[in-house]
Parts: C-alpha cells; structure tokens; sequence
C-alpha cells in the first residue's frame, strides 16, 4: 500500500520500516528527493510518480518543523 497521509506514512516509516524519523534523517532524504538528477530520485519517480514524491518532499519537511 503506498501511504495517502502523512500519518499513514509515518506510520509506515517508524513502525513497519523501524526508521526513526530525525531531522538528519530528514534533511539527508530531501537532499535525494530535491534534486531531479539524482538516480535514487529518478527511480522513485518511475514507480511511485511525481504526485507522490511531492508527497514525500512535503512530509519530510513536516518532520522539519
């Protein structure tokens, strides 16, 4: 199930992946996830779409704030 929410993603993150969600944590995806060149970045978009990385992106920064 690819996650709708941010509750349904962080949910994802911390209890099925067991990834804590710091801020270095954070700060080292959006550095991947905000630069369209990266190959990680380009993988993501071919299997998940655009929509959700922005998705993403936005989450990551919720976890910023």
């Amino acid at each position: 199930m690819v996650p709708q929410t941010f509750a349904q993603w962080k949910s994802c993150i911390v209890n099925n992946c067991k990834i804590d969600l710091t801020k270095d944590f954070a700060e080292e995806r959006l550095m991947v996830y905000e630069d369209f060149n990266n190959p990680e970045t380009q993988k993501f978009i071919s299997l998940y779409g655009e929509a959700h990385l922005q998705n993403i992106i936005n989450w990551f920064k919720q976890i910023l704030q």
